[in-house]
């Protein structure tokens, strides 16, 4: 095949492309799609430059050229150093919809644009919020909220106001546990309460947190109040609920959230100080913008 067949099949194959000079890759085929071209033969992922390939033209990504041992996993030839120039120019050139057209993301982007964009996109699944285990469920809000209720047998509630109370019998013990998650529907959409124990530095500490289900920007229209106390005390904290798109550990090692030291918690439960009783109360409430002075007003839930 001289050098005006290989420009024409390219241009034939990917007619969005442009040729370019000088450059061979026989992995290029006119009976495989673009998709098929760009798609590792060992992890199925789209190639990213660089693109190796061996003597014979099978191609094949970084990542993996690295776990083959320099044998071609097609043709077991070996492999080297050969860099598939023609294959990356070609990539370069395309535009293609990302990856949750599916789910509703109408964007189409270049080829190496493509790849970081999916990685933040706001179509993109969410994972499981469950904390209790490393659960690898994804999908969209209706599937997860089903998901907990079902499989991880989460306490569904619906309103805007929560009054829980947590006992625990020895409060010395603490390793890491998640001790409760509840799922609560208000304003049409679910919020997910933490409340857990885990070490902080030396000490175990008890936290309350509040995540919203879906993404930052709406999670922004909301806002919440947690309440702890006992014996004339009480501490308040209020703030805005995190996305679930931040994992449960990054919420908590930030500290964003009701955090109660162990000595507070047992003075708040009373008694002999050697049994854990708290009772957290809450509230959410949605944001609303005043358009004529631009301040925002509570929007409380009944």
């Amino acid at each position: 095949m001289d050098e005006d067949e290989i420009h024409h099949l390219i241009h034939t194959q990917f007619p969005n492309s442009k040729p370019h000079n000088n450059v061979v890759c026989s992995a290029i085929h006119p009976t495989k799609s673009v998709h098929e071209l760009l798609e590792c033969p060992v992890c199925t992922n789209s190639m990213y430059p660089p693109i190796h390939q061996c003597h014979n033209g099978h191609t094949l990504c970084s990542t993996c050229k690295a776990r083959v041992h320099n044998c071609c996993p097609t043709c077991r030839q070996e492999l080297g150093d050969i860099r598939c120039l023609a294959l990356e120019k070609v990539a370069e050139s395309l535009e293609l919809p990302c990856k949750y057209y599916s789910l509703g993301c109408p964007e189409i982007f270049p080829y190496y644009s493509k790849l970081k964009h999916e990685s933040i996109c706001n179509f993109r699944p969410y994972n499981c919020p469950y904390a209790g285990s490393e659960c690898s469920v994804v999908g969209d809000i209706p599937y997860l909220v089903a998901h907990l209720r079902d499989d991880h047998k989460v306490d569904m509630h619906s309103g805007c106001t929560f009054n829980h109370r947590y006992v625990k019998s020895n409060p010395r013990e603490v390793e890491n546990a998640t001790w409760m998650l509840t799922v609560f529907n208000c304003f049409g959409q679910y919020f997910c309460l933490h409340f857990e124990a885990f070490q902080l530095r030396m000490a175990p500490v008890y936290m309350a947190f509040l995540r919203f289900m879906g993404d930052e920007m709406d999670a922004r229209n909301y806002s919440y109040s947690l309440e702890v106390g006992g014996n004339g005390r009480k501490l308040i904290w209020e703030g805005t609920p995190r996305s679930i798109r931040d994992s449960h550990r990054k919420v908590r090692d930030s500290h964003d959230g009701l955090i109660i030291q162990r000595n507070m918690a047992l003075f708040f439960s009373g008694g002999d100080r050697k049994e854990l009783k708290l009772r957290v109360t809450g509230r959410i409430w949605k944001e609303q913008q005043n358009l004529e002075d631009g301040v925002c007003i509570p929007n409380l839930c009944s």
